[in-house]
């Protein structure tokens, strides 16, 4: 079984994204970057945010995570990087390579297809 891991901006998931309710939405109907699970069985693990700008606590916020799940057995096998640090942050790619040289796992970059016009305007 797939279990995800979706990060995205904290600024966004405080302020913004209430909820991430587009993301699970998403993953629920396997849109945007989860058309990949269509024909898998996966489940969300858990959301998690940068750590906020410029994503610098994001490497031990993913050890953190899998830390914290160790004592159920749970372990991330992929993470989604969310539109709201692929479509607009500034640090996306200092982000998104830190995540990749430390995850240990498949890291997509992308999640949902529900990208509203200037909501970060």
């Amino acid at each position: 079984m797939e279990k995800i891991l979706i990060v995205g901006c904290k600024k966004a998931m405080d302020d913004v994204c209430i909820g991430c309710s587009r993301c699970l939405v998403g993953f629920n109907r396997k849109e945007g970057e989860f058309s990949v699970y269509k024909d898998t069985d996966a489940e969300i693990t858990g959301l998690l945010n940068c750590g906020d700008c410029p994503g610098a606590t994001i490497v031990t916020r993913l050890a953190q995570v899998n830390l914290w799940n160790a004592p159920m057995g749970e372990k991330v096998t992929k993470i989604h990087i969310g539109p709201c640090i692929m479509d607009h942050c500034p640090h996306k790619e200092v982000i998104v390579k830190k995540i990749k040289a430390k995850a240990g796992v498949e890291v997509i970059e992308g999640a949902h297809p529900y990208k509203p016009d200037n909501i970060f305007a």
